[in-house]
């Protein structure tokens, strides 16, 4: 089936098409070429590749950090997240000390969010992987995940696709934050 174009089933139809896919060479895509950023790390233009193709707009997130900056300056910046966010990454301890992952979000439980993400791998570099993948992210304290970028979809009254993909958990168990 395919959904109508600026709903969030279009989206993540979309960004369930293109799990599998590996890169063409060293940062090399059809992602990047799509932003003129091909050979940069994708991930940020993997994730607005897929909302452009749903017919949604959001802002640039090709730098991450300069797209999660986006997302707060238009007040659309979360810390709970729902199901069509941008999930911002920070990986401890890989080096960069800033934002430099974004997945979108598909799925939302009370400890953990499952995401679309484009140059990560299974065990490999979480940022720059190589290939679009479906990612189990745990939230909580020590988590990579910093915050979600939302924006609206238009109103489409039917089941969200069904995820299929096999998902690739985090290695490392993070202990929930306390409140």
């Amino acid at each position: 089936m395919t959904y109508p174009n600026g709903t969030l089933h279009r989206v993540i139809e979309i960004a369930l098409g293109e799990v599998g896919t590996v890169e063409e060479g060293d940062n090399l895509t059809k992602y990047g070429k799509a932003f003129k950023a091909d050979g940069l790390p994708w991930c940020g233009s993997f994730c607005n590749w897929v909302y452009r193709e749903a017919g949604v707009k959001i802002p640039p997130v090709i730098s991450t950090a300069a797209g999660a900056h986006s997302f707060k300056d238009l007040g659309k910046w979360h810390e709970t997240p729902q199901i069509g966010d941008l999930a911002f990454m920070d990986f401890p301890h890989d080096g960069v000390d800033r934002i430099s992952h974004v997945g979108i979000v598909i799925g939302v439980s009370k400890d953990s969010i499952t995401t679309i993400e484009g140059n990560t791998s299974g065990t490999g570099d979480q940022r720059n992987g190589g290939m679009v993948m479906t990612k189990l992210r745990l939230l909580g304290k020590g988590s990579p995940v910093i915050g979600f970028g939302r924006t609206r979809f238009l109103s489409f009254d039917s089941p969200l696709p069904v995820i299929e993909e096999t998902v690739t958990p985090q290695k490392k168990k993070w202990t929930k934050e306390k409140k």
